[in-house]
């Protein structure tokens, strides 16, 4: 249910912030951070979808838990720092302190796709 709860969440913040980005912060953002914003939306809702997919079909599998948490924590770090270096940017003061915060988002994104793989092949 947990998997659930955050991908329904991830999937309505996604829309919101994608509106956002394409409409309110077109001015102010440059193309590139117009590319990232969208590349942060892009991977939440990927990872909102696949939420709600392991919620449903893999809630009484043993790696459930690990998953979700594999997958929620990878996109509040990933995607979320992309959106506050992209913010931060674009009002004047870029938090460089999340560059590095992306790329570990990253790796537990990968991490809950390859324990999702593992998972498969063990039913």
């Amino acid at each position: 249910m947990i998997a659930q709860f955050f991908g329904a969440v991830f999937g309505l913040l996604a829309v919101i912030l994608g509106a956002f980005g394409a409409h309110a912060l077109k001015k102010k953002f440059t193309v590139d951070q117009q590319q990232s914003f969208e590349t942060g939306v892009r991977y939440q809702m990927y990872h909102a979808i696949v939420l709600l997919i392991v919620g449903r079909l893999y809630d009484d599998a043993p790696l459930y838990g690990t998953i979700s948490s594999l997958f929620i924590g990878g996109v509040l770090l990933f995607s979320f720092s992309i959106y506050g270096l992209c913010l931060s940017s674009a009002f004047g003061q870029k938090l460089r302190f999340l560059g590095p915060i992306t790329p570990l988002g990253g790796l537990l994104l990968v991490g809950g796709w390859a324990l999702l793989i593992y998972q498969i092949f063990q039913q």
